[in-house]
């Protein structure tokens, strides 16, 4: 019985999209176009900053066993996908530029390696967060276009009563629900990986100074 009447309910469903006016369908179409591209960036950006995280971690525990630069080199080659260990090879390529330790523009370099790596994870999330500001006032210009349709009808109808209006208000609603559907995943994706960014560019301002350090204790050796 249950099933019965989800399967009732899906069909009602599809009904009033079907039965919707071409503005509401291309209402629609727009925010099912919004919801696949939020998902496909959520999916994408909780690979790449799994992959950063966990080879960040492992940058790290190569860095607290290192006993010489040429260790870290070695290891920095090996996690490609990690932002400490692209903040290495900068400080590394610097290095090797100088005839001279400077430990200023090491930082600099370092510094703006840490601003590439930031915004490479960033990429992407200005869209989820479009979605999720814009999505909900798309759904409701659907259902305002909707509503107006309804009413235009009602006025021309014979006799003026809820069951005329009911079932286009009905089909207008369902551009609102479509808008916080596609919002709702894009807000909670946007802050979930704005959080975890945070936390890889606190991680690297941290490294990029332990660097500083060991870089320090290199030259005094």
């Amino acid at each position: 019985m249950i099933l019965q009447d989800q399967i009732v309910e899906r069909s009602s469903l599809v009904e009033l999209i079907l039965r919707s006016s071409p503005i509401a369908k291309l209402v629609l179409l727009v925010l099912l176009l919004f919801s696949i591209a939020s998902w496909a960036i959520i999916f994408t950006k909780s690979r790449a900053t799994k992959l950063a995280e966990q080879q960040s971690n492992q940058f790290l525990q190569a860095f607290e066993n290192a006993g010489r630069w040429d260790d870290l080199q070695a290891s920095s080659t090996a996690l490609q996908q990690s932002p400490l260990a692209a903040i290495f090879q900068a400080a590394h390529g610097e290095l090797q530029k100088q005839s001279r330790l400077n430990l200023e523009a090491v930082s600099r370099v370092m510094q703006s390696a840490a601003i590439g790596e930031t915004s490479k994870l960033e990429k992407s999330l200005g869209w989820l967060a479009s979605t999720a500001s814009a999505a909900p006032f798309i759904g409701l210009f659907g259902t305002v276009v909707g509503i107006i349709i309804a009413f235009q009808g009602l006025s021309a109808a014979t006799t003026a009563s809820i069951q005329a209006v009911a079932p286009g208000i009905a089909e207008a609603l369902v551009a609102t629900a479509a808008g916080i559907a596609a919002a709702v995943p894009a807000v909670l994706g946007y802050n979930h990986y704005v959080n975890r960014i945070k936390t890889l560019a606190a991680e690297m301002d941290r490294f990029s100074l332990r660097l500083l350090n060991f870089i320090e204790r290199e030259a005094n050796e």
